[in-house]
């Protein structure tokens, strides 16, 4: 997904209000955590009790199953051939192979490589800039985009999706008696991508002390270089900090609300130019190419970038300055194979294959 411009971030907000209405907005209390035996993956991430959710959209089974619908269904494209899964399959921890996809409806690039979808529950904001803050309204710009799925009529949308007996019945199941809204599609969307949690990766099964989740000594090494050297962006279960920094990839940036000028496009901070949001390391053997435009082919093209490759601008985060010595972190050549055996023990195999991540079974 490409982060939208300005103006249409301003509009997509008030849609989002006109949508939910009195239901609440897209913001507020949270609801309650779930009861057990929902058909989604229970591990959290070790600290963590519940998946939130807003109290004007709690986590429902016939929800999720709606939303997960929709994520799989092509009918939500202009042309009825791309789905939010065409750019977000779940062999690949719900990212993509390309630097810049091609598979949206027009078939040309995206501005920046799509991200994965991973815990996105715990994201505090959502594109690469930052650029929107919920899940609820998070799917209208990639419905919308030209170059995505291309839906440029949503009404038209919802008219067809009305023709449909099997979306009525999902949608009543979900929602109730007129159901099929714009508003509830939004919100079963986001519900779904709230369960895309991963959580029971070796690593994770090691600190919960599971059958499993043994560490090898090498990658255990590798854990203590990623506290060393890494926790200032990757800190926590999450493996991302939530935060924006500018981790020398480039010397110049672009101005007012051009893509390359990454968090500054939404501040419109000269300070902020060329940061871009912290990533989760989670699955991150699964993810590549990398940064916000996939620059780097392999894991070990980024840890080269982060001991010799960074390029110093006025906006380098400190983290990696190092007086008069080059930018980086100061990793040695041997450390990095216990580096990316860590990386390896981040990947969660189920998270791939988990029944209720999956396209859903026909009715």
């Amino acid at each position: 997904m490409v982060a939208p411009g300005t103006r249409w971030r301003t509009a997509t907000g008030l849609l989002w209000a006109v949508l939910l209405g009195a239901c609440g907005g897209a913001s507020g209390p949270l609801a309650p955590a779930p009861p057990e035996g929902e058909a989604w993956p229970r591990a959290l991430p070790v600290g963590f009790d519940s998946i939130p959710a807003l109290q004007d959209n709690p986590l429902t089974d016939e929800g999720v199953s709606l939303g997960r619908w929709l994520f799989y269904s092509p009918a939500l494209s202009s042309n009825g051939q791309v789905s939010c899964a065409t750019c977000h399959p779940p062999s690949r921890a719900f990212a993509d192979d390309a630097p810049l996809t091609l598979r949206g409806v027009s078939g040309k690039p995206l501005a920046r490589h799509t991200p994965a979808l991973i815990n996105l529950a715990w994201m505090e904001s959502l594109f690469w800039d930052g650029g929107l803050k919920n899940l609820e309204s998070l799917s209208l710009s990639p419905l919308t985009h030209p170059d995505e799925m291309g839906q440029a009529d949503l009404g038209a949308l919802m008219a067809r999706l009305a023709a449909n007996p099997e979306a009525v019945q999902r949608f009543e199941e979900a929602f109730g008696p007129g159901g099929l809204t714009l508003g509830h599609l939004l919100q079963a969307l986001a519900q779904f991508q709230r369960t895309l949690v991963s959580a029971d990766s070796p690593y994770d099964r090691w600190r919960r002390g599971e059958p499993g989740g043994e560490l090898s000594p090498l990658a255990q090494e590798g854990f203590a270089l990623v506290q060393r050297h890494c926790t200032p962006c990757h800190g926590s279960e999450l493996f991302t900090d939530n935060a924006f920094h500018n981790n020398g990839l480039d010397a110049r940036f672009g101005t007012g609300e051009d893509v390359t000028r990454g968090r500054g496009r939404i501040t419109l901070r000269d300070e902020d130019a060329g940061l871009y949001k912290t990533p989760t390391l989670r699955n991150v053997a699964l993810t590549a190419p990398y940064m916000h435009d996939g620059r780097f082919a392999t894991l070990d093209a980024v840890l080269e970038h982060y001991r010799h490759g960074m390029v110093p601008s006025a906006t380098l985060d400190a983290a990696f300055q190092r007086g008069g010595a080059p930018p980086g972190l100061g990793l040695e050549e041997g450390e990095k194979a216990a580096l990316l055996a860590f990386l390896e023990a981040l990947t969660d195999t189920s998270f791939l294959t988990h029944p209720a991540l999956g396209p859903p079974e026909p009715r």
